[in-house]
């Protein structure tokens, strides 16, 4: 095993110079019991907002962000995994607590790790990453609470991004009406051609709103959360279900509770984070079946680990449409 290896990592600090790609010895990794040999990781908004520095993501400094990798187990002091497994990880704080995946090598907890599921290549389980798996989870929790393709419309916000259109994507195979929400009007043909009947304008729901609204949706997944989420609660249907995933629009919820006494509309909290390991395993075996991996070209885009710092501010500011994955290698 060699003794360097490239990263990103974060300094605590203002400005521009608070994230650089370094090389870094193998003694600084942080303790933990399996050591793996990332191949890819991604780029998420998280990811973006510790890089830059716009949201205090990072616990702790130095840290290397990352909140997604999949590669293939060095040294494991776990009977769970030995050397040689391929592994991929999703959330469990690595890139904010714990250095995470944008980097050659990391050391985590076996049970923060899955097995990679043969169905999918690296490169494939990255483009699919945290995004595809909160996703599945919010498909889920529709299917759980009822929620049926005849039910009616669901709605998607945030439809131009990583888990929008992971949403779209797996909704549509299912056969559901899929609406997307973006506030990227000129993205509309790719949100169609992901499998949304049609795509309206973030305008329409980013201002505050009456609290309870004409019934039009069965289920939604959100990820934006403010006025976004509190205009489609109040206007989705007697029983439906909102599942909430993000905060891309604030974390505030002006909402009144006439959505949920007058029309017994669940909301549903994901939280890919922390989810139970059982949880994420089914999640992902939900992907290998219920994802058109034919989309996944038109959902991903490929780049290196010197391009990420750059990328994670076109990120931010809107000009990256749905997922990035990095070769950490290149």
């Amino acid at each position: 095993m060699q003794s360097h290896f490239s990263a990103i990592v974060i300094d605590d600090g203002p400005g521009p110079d608070r994230a650089a790609l370094k090389q870094l010895d193998n003694s600084e990794l942080p303790r933990a019991n399996v050591t793996v040999r990332v191949s890819h990781s991604t780029l998420n908004y998280k990811d973006a907002l510790a890089i830059t520095g716009r949201a205090p993501i990072a616990r702790s400094f130095p840290m290397v962000p990352g909140i997604d990798l999949v590669g293939v187990v060095e040294e494991s002091e776990s009977p769970m995994y030995k050397p040689g497994d391929a592994v991929l990880l999703n959330g469990w704080g690595v890139g904010e607590r714990h250095w995470g995946g944008l980097a050659q090598r990391a050391r985590v907890d076996a049970d923060w790790l899955v097995p990679l599921p043969t169905t999918f290549s690296p490169r494939e389980a990255m483009a699919i990453g945290t995004a595809g798996y909160t996703a599945m989870l919010c498909v889920i929790a529709l299917e759980r609470h009822g929620v049926t393709p005849e039910a009616g419309e669901i709605v998607v916000t945030g439809a131009a991004g990583g888990v929008g259109s992971f949403a779209v994507a797996i909704l549509a195979r299912l056969g559901y009406k899929v609406v997307g929400v973006t506030g990227r009007l000129d993205e509309a043909q790719y949100i169609t051609g992901l499998g949304a009947s049609l795509v309206l304008d973030r305008a329409e729901f980013a201002a505050p709103g009456r609290p309870l609204q004409k019934e039009r949706w069965a289920g939604a997944v959100d990820v934006v959360g403010s006025h976004t989420l509190a205009n489609i609660c109040a206007a989705t249907k007697y029983r439906g279900v909102v599942t909430a995933c993000g905060l891309a629009g604030g974390m505030d919820l002006p909402a009144s509770v006439a959505p949920f006494i007058l029309r017994g509309v669940t909301l549903v909290g994901i939280d890919s984070v922390m989810c139970p390991r059982e949880e994420r395993i089914a999640a992902w075996k939900r992907l290998s079946t219920d994802l058109d991996l034919s989309k996944l070209p038109q959902i991903a885009e490929e780049i290196g680990l010197s391009e990420v710092i750059a990328t994670a501010a076109k990120l931010l500011d809107g000009k990256v449409r749905g997922r990035v994955i990095v070769d950490v290698n290149s």
